[in-house]
C-alpha cells in the first residue's frame, strides 16, 4: 500500500516559496485544542503533547485491520500548526507591541481525510484508557476551511516573522486584496523543541477577500 507523503504531494501547502502567494486551502480534517498565554510556558508544551499523544494513536491503530477505514493509506503525521489571536480586552487598546501573556492560540494537526469524527472519538477513549491527562478532555475534532489566503515561507527566528507579514501584507495590497484580520496560522515544519532559531522553518499564512 502506498504512503501518503504530504512532504511530496501537498507541496502547495506545506512547502510554499520564501516569497508571498496566493493560495487556496479547502476544508480539511484536525484536532485542535484552544490555549492561551505564552508559547514559553509549560501549558503550551503540555497542549503539543496531549495532541501529538492522540494524533500518533489515530496513525498507528489505523494501520491494525480492524480499524481501518475506507479510504486508508498510510501516513506521515502532519505538522503542528497554530491559529494566533490576542485576547479581546487587549484589542481594544492596542498598540502595536504584543505581550506574550495575551496571546490566544489554537493548536492543531491536520487528521487525513479517512478519519471521520467517530474515529477520532474511539481513538481519543483508547488514549484516554491509557494517559491520565485532563487536557485530552479539551481536544476537538474539527473541518476547518480556510478559502483564500496568502501565504510565504518564513526562515528564521519566530521574533523575526513581523518582516515577512510586512511582504505579505505589501503583496496582498498590490493584488488588490485585504487582510481580513490580524488573526494568523502558523505551521512549523520544523521542532522548535530541537532546531536553533536560524534553522526553523514556517509556513506564516492568514485569510483575504
Amino acid at each position: 500500500m502506498m504512503k501518503h507523503e504530504w512532504r511530496k504531494k501537498e507541496k502547495a501547502f506545506y512547502h510554499p516559496k520564501n516569497q508571498p502567494e496566493i493560495i487556496e486551502v479547502p476544508e480539511l480534517n484536525f484536532i485542535t485544542i484552544h490555549g492561551e498565554g505564552s508559547p514559553d510556558d509549560s501549558a503550551f508544551s503540555d497542549c503539543i503533547a496531549a495532541l501529538y499523544s492522540v494524533a500518533y494513536t489515530i496513525k498507528m491503530m489505523s494501520k491494525k485491520h480492524t480499524y481501518q477505514p475506507k479510504g486508508y493509506a498510510d501516513y506521515t503525521v502532519y505538522p503542528l500548526e497554530g491559529i494566533w489571536d490576542i485576547r479581546d480586552e487587549v484589542k481594544a487598546q492596542f498598540q502595536g507591541v504584543i505581550d506574550k501573556a495575551d496571546l490566544v492560540y489554537k493548536l492543531m494537526i491536520r487528521q487525513p481525510d479517512f478519519v471521520s469524527e467517530s474515529i477520532y472519538l474511539e481513538m481519543l477513549d483508547i488514549v484516554k484508557s491509557k494517559k491520565h491527562n485532563a487536557l485530552l478532555t479539551h481536544i476537538n475534532y474539527e473541518k476547518i476551511t480556510e478559502g483564500r489566503c496568502v501565504q510565504m515561507l518564513h526562515l528564521g527566528p519566530f521574533t523575526d516573522e513581523p518582516k515577512s507579514f510586512e511582504k505579505m501584507e505589501e503583496f496582498t495590497a498590490a493584488q488588490g486584496l485585504i487582510r481580513l484580520s490580524k488573526i494568523h496560522r502558523e505551521i512549523y515544519l520544523s521542532d522548535f523543541r530541537r532546531v536553533t532559531a536560524d534553522k526553523l522553518k514556517t509556513v506564516l499564512r492568514f485569510k483575504v477577500q
